[in-house]
């Protein structure tokens, strides 16, 4: 099955997140002929699982190089031209709920992976979470992936890391990203009386105003500004004769490397509860922020990349989180895929010819990593 079949066929197998079953059965089926053992297992419980998962190995010993991605896909929403899980080719692009992100960067890695012999190790980590909390998926699998000593030197993630054209765009890094919920108590009453009531908003203003003025850092070399931005302010107060007996707030903080989210969240708990000592503050870490020093695996895609489509890669740390964040843990990661211009929206599409072009550039990584 050659990268556009094996595309069409990841598509067609409807995996909004989290992605069980048919999806892997396609990836399983494709693999197995190339060599690699293949291991499936479904982790955890609600309201975050139960979650597949799939680690793929072939060969033992020598040098051993990863490639990790994820087969869910977000919702397709509605007003797509065609089916979103009926894959369809118009003109030059493939359609389809997850051509771009990330269904056909895996068949391009499994192709490449099949036309060439390796000496060393190969593995495929491929979770059905990514789009999800990602709680019991790649987490999960880098736990198994210790427990049988399994530990890759270089890992190459198929993330849509293409900003206009197909390989100007490396990643080597991430932000971090917490939420953080606040709720202030007040006492309900009426307005005419306030002094019978006690309102929440003034502090929850008051917070919010101190939070907004912070200024986390100007950013790094690699990095852009932290940044913290309120995403929701709820009251939920109907009347107009009503002081409310709570007001609560949402933040989103997308963090660099001088950060910790453990941290971020302190921070703001100690604003919070200094205008609104009885104000509950908590706060969700999704991710550290992580950087793959540019080095030997950021300069291996790189050349793989200019040998292959004559364009040489800027390394970049944009966008949002994505599984390298877990994978960071275990050895270098950088992250090299598709164009990402319609990803998560209507109508994601592929070009035939950078799924064939990504394919190359896979294959050249492999003989560069082997070689």
């Amino acid at each position: 099955m050659d990268v556009v079949e094996l595309t069409k066929a990841l598509i067609a197998a409807e995996s909004v997140t989290p992605a069980t079953g048919k999806v892997f059965d396609v990836l399983e089926a494709a693999l197995l002929p190339l060599g690699f053992a293949v291991e499936r297992f479904v982790a955890g419980e609600a309201p975050d699982g139960p979650v597949e998962n799939l680690l793929a190995v072939r060969g033992s010993g020598g040098r051993h190089f990863a490639f990790a991605g994820h087969l869910d896909v977000v919702p397709p929403g509605k007003g797509w031209a065609s089916d979103p899980f009926g894959p369809e080719i118009r003109g030059d692009l493939l359609y389809g709920r997850g051509a771009v992100d990330m269904k056909g960067s895996i068949a391009a890695f499994v192709e490449a992976a099949g036309r060439i012999e390796t000496d060393g190790t190969v593995s495929l980590i491929i979770t059905g979470d990514e789009e999800g909390p990602a709680t019991y998926g790649t987490q999960k699998l880098i736990e198994r992936m210790r427990e049988r000593s399994l530990i890759p030197d270089l890992c190459l993630v198929g993330e849509p890391s293409s900003a206009n054209r197909l390989g100007d765009t490396i990643k080597i890094g991430r932000r971090g990203s917490t939420v953080i919920w606040i709720d202030v108590p007040g006492k309900q009453g009426h307005v005419a009386y306030p002094h019978l009531a006690d309102n929440p908003i003034p502090r929850l203003v008051g917070a919010l105003a101190e939070i907004d003025a912070i200024v986390l850092d100007q950013g790094t070399d690699w990095f852009q500004p932290s940044n913290i931005e309120p995403i929701d302010l709820t009251v939920g107060n109907p009347a107009s004769n009503v002081i409310p007996g709570h007001a609560s707030a949402r933040l989103s903080i997308r963090f660099n490397d001088r950060h910790k989210g453990a941290d971020l969240v302190a921070r703001i708990t100690e604003i919070v509860q200094r205008h609104a000592p009885a104000a509950s503050v908590k706060g969700t870490v999704y991710g550290e922020a992580f950087l793959t020093e540019p080095g030997a695996l950021s300069t291996l895609v790189q050349d793989a990349a200019e040998a292959r489509l004559g364009i040489r890669p800027e390394l970049s740390t944009t966008g949002g989180t994505s599984d390298a964040r877990f994978l960071s843990k275990l050895c270098p990661v950088v992250e090299f895929g598709l164009v990402n211009a319609t990803m998560h929206k209507l109508d994601e599409a592929v070009a035939i010819a950078d799924l064939e072009a990504l394919t190359g550039v896979y294959e050249e990584v492999l003989r560069r990593v082997f070689e």
